[in-house]
């Protein structure tokens, strides 16, 4: 799977297309009984259809015996009621038909719509790393165009292979009854078909992998240009994107046409095999009429029903493709789905309730990647009520220990302790909801700002809303808004600025009443004068809280109880503000730097 930055795409063939298959069935299981009823339809339409010739062969040969024993002496009757017959047989198939196709597209609707719920409870499930590995855009290809293939193969494929099926078989059943050496004029045409069909699967197979992988890679980078659609407009780069853009587009469009140019030379290449059999049928069939072995109603019927036999041939050659498209995107989807999961609570894993906010790191030891240790030897307390504070110059880990404290990520080695017991022993949402967090990446949702505010606590109400935005100093911006709380955020908070989103951020902390909170940043979106005010209203929220807090700017964190100081994933200082200052060390220099 390709993370960010790897623009390569998957080179290899799909590994189970056998595995993909049972598991795309087991989606249609549920709906089993409806799948059975249509596949007894789509056989009775079958039957209809093979009927048709059979009727017009009968139709045929009253004809020609009319014709043989004398002009006028055609039973018309009888010519009427089988060419009645056979009008019957292809309206009542053709009616089964239709019926059977818009019954199946609405399961193949219903099986995207429960694996796309499958698929987004799992993202749910994922731990944050897999986020940190993958491209947004990637994820969303795979919820959406991955997705939508497997339904529309569903919706189409599986009832044509499976009537098409059928129909070859019905029809040389039929042929055999009207005649074996026709049959056996026609029949070098069956080994060809198939070692063709076989040999075309093995090399269109690996090729609609890669186009799946191609178009995941775009919009991959569609979603992050997107994103950073202001930062590219003030660097004046949208020449460059359009040719980064231009050029993946081109390997996903070169992607699209190895795959689908290749396989739209099958239905063309059967097709032209089995015009070499009606050939060979027309040849034989005319020296077996002059040798009075056939008649006119068994050539007839006979080169009716070598149609019906090439015909689904061809469409069984197409729907392979389709097929084949279809593995492909469903491996994305499935691989997804077999990610591992985010670690599960342990056995007997309890509630944190009434968290006095007590925490302490113990020797802890962690990487992102096996071999690459960021923090080494991480040991700190922060005692209930207490303020630390987590400074440092870039990269040094301090957003690392705030993944560790909220269990993103479990240490390598060491522990880390709430109330004095492993956080490993309590449950993951326990855990996590004695933290409000206020990040410096802000995140707000489309809804209206009493949703925004209001999220994490289903049951606020309207005054305690109210209550948190005045502390964050954001409700008198709030009812200057049209429809003031009712106001529509936009997807990602569009029309509001930064600061807006930011003060929303805090205010929703505001409201998440607990005993541990996680500042990271949490002004830095906001004005000089306007910080002032919001760290008058953090300073309140913060009391009586165990707060962690990461700040760049040192003159905001000089009231912490506890300063620790990260470099290059090591607690190199801890202290308050004035005993780190008096030894004149790193933090010293980080403070004055800031001053000069």
């Amino acid at each position: 799977m390709p993370g960010k930055g790897d623009r390569g795409g998957v080179k290899e063939k799909p590994k189970d297309a056998k595995g993909a298959l049972k598991r795309i069935i087991s989606y249609l299981m549920e709906y089993k009984w409806v799948v059975l009823l249509l596949l007894v339809c789509a056989f009775a339409s079958n039957i209809g259809n093979l009927l048709g010739p059979r009727f017009a062969g009968k139709a045929i040969g009253e004809a020609e015996a009319g014709f043989k024993a004398g002009i006028g002496m055609v039973n018309m009757a009888a010519v009427k009621r089988y060419a009645l017959y056979m009008l019957i047989a292809y309206i009542g198939s053709n009616l089964l038909t239709f019926t059977v196709n818009i019954s199946m597209m609405r399961v193949g609707r219903r099986v995207a719509r429960n694996m796309r719920r499958d698929v987004f409870e799992k993202l749910m499930k994922l731990p944050v790393g897999y986020f940190d590995r993958n491209q947004a855009g990637d994820i969303i290809s795979r919820v959406s165009y991955d997705i939508d293939v497997v339904a529309l193969s569903l919706s189409t494929d599986v009832i044509h292979i499976i009537t098409s099926t059928v129909t070859v078989v019905g029809s040389f059943i039929m042929m055999c009854t009207i005649s074996i050496p026709l049959v056996l004029c026609m029949l070098f045409t069956i080994p060809v078909s198939v070692l063709f069909t076989r040999r075309m699967a093995k090399k269109t197979r690996p090729r609609y992998a890669r186009r799946s992988a191609a178009y995941g890679e775009m919009n991959g980078f569609a979603e992050e240009m997107f994103t950073g659609q202001k930062t590219i407009l003030a660097y004046a780069h949208e020449d460059q994107v359009c040719d980064n853009f231009s050029e993946i587009n081109r390997a996903a469009a070169e992607a699209y046409k190895n795959a689908d140019g290749l396989g739209m030379t099958m239905g063309p290449t059967i097709g032209m095999i089995s015009n070499f059999g009606l050939a060979a049928i027309g040849m034989g069939g005319a020296v077996l009429y002059l040798l009075k072995i056939v008649g006119l109603e068994q050539i007839s019927s006979f080169v009716l029903y070598s149609r019906k036999f090439s015909g689904p041939i061809n469409e069984i050659s197409n729907i392979i493709n389709e097929i084949f498209s279809a593995l492909a995107a469903s491996e994305r989807v499935f691989k997804l789905l077999d990610e591992p999961e985010e670690a599960k609570d342990i056995y007997g894993a309890k509630e944190l309730a009434d968290c006095e906010g007590h925490v302490e790191a113990e020797h802890v030891q962690f990487g992102y990647l096996p071999g690459k240790t960021i923090l080494h030897d991480l040991n700190l307390e922060a005692k209930p009520g207490q303020t630390v504070a987590i400074v440092g110059p870039t990269g040094a880990g301090k957003t690392t220990i705030i993944n560790l404290l909220m269990r993103f990520y479990d240490p390598d080695s060491g522990r880390i302790l709430v109330d004095g017991s492993e956080n490993r022993e309590y449950t993951m949402e326990s855990l996590r909801r004695a933290y409000a967090m206020v990040l410096q990446d802000t995140w707000v949702f489309n809804g209206t700002i009493f949703d925004n505010i209001a999220y994490g606590k289903d049951d606020a109400t309207f005054d305690e809303v109210v209550a948190a935005a005045k502390a964050a100093r954001i409700h008198n911006y709030i009812m200057r808004l049209p429809n003031g709380y009712n106001t529509v955020i936009s997807e990602d908070g569009g029309n509001i600025s930064k600061g807006q989103k930011q003060l929303l951020t805090i205010a929703r902390a505001m409201l998440y009443d607990n005993n541990m909170l996680i500042l990271d940043e949490a002004t830095s979106n906001v004005d000089t004068n306007t910080e002032r005010q919001v760290q008058r209203a953090i300073r309140s929220l913060m009391k009586g809280k165990t707060s962690f807090v990461i700040a760049h700017r040192l003159s905001t964190i000089q009231n912490a109880d506890r300063i620790l100081v990260v470099n290059g994933g090591d607690v190199v200082e801890q202290g308050s503000h004035e005993e780190l200052m008096l030894q004149k060390g790193f933090y010293y220099r980080l403070y004055a730097s800031q001053f000069e």
